[in-house]
């Protein structure tokens, strides 16, 4: 009985190696506090926290799965990957699901939308672009990169769906920039995108220009396009250095907060716990960080090198974006709070971003000192 009991317990101890430690802690720390504030702000959305559990166990099997894949198994299969969420993008395109205007969903037994699958395809295609080319890159290899980027992003901005497209397009950026992409290059492109925003603002739709109107002086239209904006700033402010207490925020009982269990549960976790909360949330979030670049800095490849720091800067963004439209400094766009923001595509993406982390730092080159 000892013996099957010791065989159990090493099997459990060889699966739990898969994870990295600290990363799974801070994942862990970060999902804690999304369920505690879910289920003050889902109060009136019976089997939210059920879901979020569900969804928060399958992305541990999803971590666990991508821990377990070496770095160069995902690089044979970047190709494969991207190849394939391009051809589901194009098939969005001509016969995607219409959901509220917007043409993003594929209906393939299961609804999916496959501009969440470009957030982790294009830093694997790009990472194995450049590791295949390491030593002899020039402005073509930089050249060949954009466009391989301008392809995916094109297609969801035309579902159209511009805040994930400039996701996308960003976390693909950075592997552009991490694979040493001078300054000079960035600078001209900067100053080549101001030079367009004339012709880009007559391209946007009209609800993504009402989006930056409502940014500048959303007190403009406070009952329709600002009520977003202001509610949530509103709920933020109330909040002040404590909070008002776990299930005492009124913004979000007396339904004031839209998409409170979603894009906009970070209103609803500030209004409770205040700038000391909003605090302890961040420096988790910044030691995720930490530990991506980490992990990054270690690499044991070019290839694994720039994916590592493409997904670390994708959460990231997540965070900051999320968190700068929620407080009134960024346009409002549908991104999610990381590990926080109820629903179940964003999660598996998340968790399959963590788990190629764990193995990239399970496969590393052991560093002499």
């Amino acid at each position: 009985m000892n013996g099957y009991q010791d065989v159990i317990r090493n099997r459990i101890r060889m699966w739990m190696n898969v994870f990295d430690g600290p990363l799974a802690l801070i994942v862990f720390l970060i999902m804690s506090v999304g369920i505690i504030t879910l289920y003050s702000a889902g109060i009136d959305f019976p089997g939210r926290v059920e879901d979020q559990l569900r969804n928060i166990l399958i992305c541990f099997v999803i971590m666990w799965i991508a821990a377990s894949v070496p770095p160069q198994t995902l690089m044979r299969f970047a190709v494969p990957i991207y190849t394939v969420g391009i051809a589901l993008l194009l098939a969005v395109a001509m016969f995607g699901l219409i959901r509220k205007g917007a043409r993003r969903w594929l209906n393939l037994g299961i609804i999916i939308q496959p501009s969440e699958i470009m957030k982790i395809a294009l830093p694997l295609m790009l990472a194995w672009f450049f590791q295949k080319r390491e030593g002899h890159i020039g402005w073509k290899e930089y050249a060949m990169a954009m466009l391989l980027l301008a392809i995916p992003a094109g297609l969801i901005m035309k579902q159209p769906d511009l805040g994930t497209a400039l996701l996308v397009a960003a976390t693909g950026f950075y592997v552009i920039f991490l694979a040493g992409l001078a300054w000079k290059a960035i600078a001209a492109m900067v100053v080549g995108a101001l030079a367009c925003m004339p012709i880009i603002w007559t391209l946007l739709h009209d609800y993504q220009r009402h989006r930056v109107m409502m940014l500048i002086d959303p007190t403009s239209d406070p009952l329709g396009k600002g009520f977003h904006i202001i509610q949530s700033v509103i709920a933020i402010g109330s909040g002040g250095v404590t909070g008002k207490g776990w299930l005492q925020g009124t913004q979000a009982y007396l339904h004031f907060i839209p998409e409170r269990t979603t894009d906009f549960i970070f209103a609803v976790f500030s209004e409770e716990f205040g700038l000391i909360g909003n605090i302890v949330l961040m420096v988790l979030y910044l030691l995720l960080i930490a530990r991506g670049l980490v992990i990054a800095l270690h690499a044991s490849s070019v290839f694994s090198r720039l994916l590592a720091g493409a997904i670390t800067m994708m959460f990231f963004m997540y965070a900051f974006v999320n968190m700068g439209m929620v407080s009134g400094i960024l346009p409002v766009v549908g991104v999610p709070l990381p590990f926080m923001s109820y629903g179940g595509t964003a999660m598996v993406t998340l968790g399959l971003g963590t788990g190629i982390l764990m193995s990239i730092q399970r496969h590393r080159k052991l560093v002499q000192t």
